[in-house]
């Protein structure tokens, strides 16, 4: 069934009109190594003309991505935690960086991450850290930006613009997939609804729109309802008031 996209319409042609303009980002998780999904996104990253930040798992990364990504501008690296490993125990919500384990430890896998990375990305690397399932405990943060990072991104619009002192809060803010439903695509009207009430909440005021709207996708779980929902969103979006974002280098 074609969704219909009326309402995010109706809300980018008051942007255009207003002559407002989108900070827009993309960032993807779970990346290990080159498969035929990881393909298909940096062929649709390219034909959008919308980097996508690839969010990679440091302890299981192939190093043949380096080569890989380095032919391909638009893919743009970055720290997924150390491992993607849950530490919570059974009932609590799965979290690597959680503080259910000394805080040292957590620090320390951090910085293994972004070590790893960075000696095999070199200065592709930008300095993000993703932490799995978007949860990190607020005593860890505070410890990021001695270890390297500069950005964190989690879930959810932003309460402020640094999650601490020297470290820029980028968070990502629709997903498509239905985790808690079967995995597949949440109805598309759904999201439609869901991304021009976000994009109103910036418009009005009651949202940073000085933080990049992100679009957060899983290539390697993705079906095609979901692969043709991304990328109609996206399309629509960067035809419409987008400004691109990717994270620097430094």
């Amino acid at each position: 069934m074609i969704p219909g996209w009326q309402p995010l319409d109706a809300e980018l042609k008051l942007w255009l009109d207003q002559g407002i303009s989108l900070p827009l980002w993309w960032r993807d998780d779970d990346t290990v190594s080159r498969t035929p999904q990881l393909d298909r996104l940096s062929d649709m990253s390219e034909q959008l003309g919308l980097p996508v930040h690839l969010a990679i798992i440091p302890r299981d990364v192939d190093p043949d991505l380096v080569a890989y990504t380095s032919q391909r501008p638009t893919l743009v690296p970055v720290v997924h935690g150390w491992a993607h490993m849950n530490h919570a125990p059974k009932g609590e919500k799965k979290s690597e960086f959680g503080l259910y384990r000394p805080l040292e430890d957590i620090v320390a896998d951090a910085r293994a991450g972004y070590s790893k990375l960075k000696d095999l990305f070199g200065d592709d690397l930008r300095p993000m850290f993703v932490p799995p399932w978007n949860r990190i405990d607020a005593e860890a943060v505070a410890r990021l930006p001695e270890v390297g990072f500069r950005i964190l991104s989690t879930a959810t619009p932003r309460k402020q613009a640094q999650a601490a002192p020297g470290l820029d809060q980028i968070n990502t803010h629709i997903d498509p997939i239905d985790w808690h439903g079967g995995r597949g695509l949440i109805p598309a009207d759904t999201l439609i609804i869901r991304t021009a009430d976000l994009l109103r909440d910036r418009r009005e005021g009651r949202a940073d729109n000085t933080e990049p709207f992100g679009v957060l996708t899983h290539h390697l779980v993705h079906d095609q309802d979901i692969w043709d929902f991304t990328k109609a969103l996206l399309r629509k979006l960067v035809d419409g008031p987008a400004k691109i974002w990717t994270a620097p280098r430094t």
